[in-house]
């Protein structure tokens, strides 16, 4: 009975094997009308999709995310579409390095869009919310402006550690580069240290 307590326990302190978001799916009227949507807006890219489905639908990928995309049986599966942009509606977000550029795409095909702004310490974020055809809505922001600082002691999980952004945190010596923020410095700098720990480990 101890061996058993004490396996559970152990098993219990072990991390969810989960590594990264794979999709987001939206039920939509017109799979080619929303496929075209987030190819030419968003651009993601078509991808082959298993034959084994029997109803009508899509997958895109672009970003390290996946979408998917289901045609519905009847319109009325397909909530309908808001007249109004608000912010505190369901949404996926896209972190992006221009919002300008994205404020004009939207304009020159003529897609309606609200602006908002958040700050924390200083910070500030800018965010930019529009509806897809079916009236699901879609963030655009610069939110890797706020640093990643947990509210548990529970770990975070960073995906894709070759990625070529997250490995010119640290310099030719393999030092880290970051210098901690002065609000909340001892957790966000015990995140950056695992990261590039969890790096080094698996460059040698």
């Amino acid at each position: 009975m101890g061996l058993e307590i004490v396996e559970e326990e152990v098993n219990a302190a072990l991390p969810l094997p989960l590594m990264s978001l794979n999709h987001v799916s939206f039920v939509c009227r017109s799979v080619s009308r929303s496929v075209k949507f987030y190819e030419e807006v968003l651009g993601f890219v078509s991808i082959k999709r298993p034959s084994s489905f029997n109803f009508h639908g899509a997958w895109l990928f672009n970003y390290g995310v996946g979408i998917h995309l289901l045609q519905c049986n009847s319109p009325d599966d397909v909530p309908k579409k808001k007249g109004v942009i608000n912010p505190k509606d369901n949404h996926i977000s896209f972190q992006c390095s221009d919002i300008n550029l994205l404020k004009r795409k939207l304009k020159e095909m003529g897609i309606e869009y609200v602006t908002a702004v958040v700050e924390d310490s200083g910070i500030q974020v800018d965010q930019l919310f529009f509806h897809d055809p079916d009236g699901y809505m879609v963030e655009i922001c610069n939110c890797e402006n706020l640093p990643m600082l947990p509210l548990s002691s529970c770990p975070l999980k960073f995906p894709y550690p070759k990625d070529p952004i997250l490995s010119s945190l640290y310099d030719g010596k393999g030092l880290p580069k970051f210098q901690c923020r002065p609000c909340g410095a001892e957790a966000e700098c015990v995140i950056m240290e695992n990261l590039v720990t969890d790096m080094m480990d698996i460059s040698f």
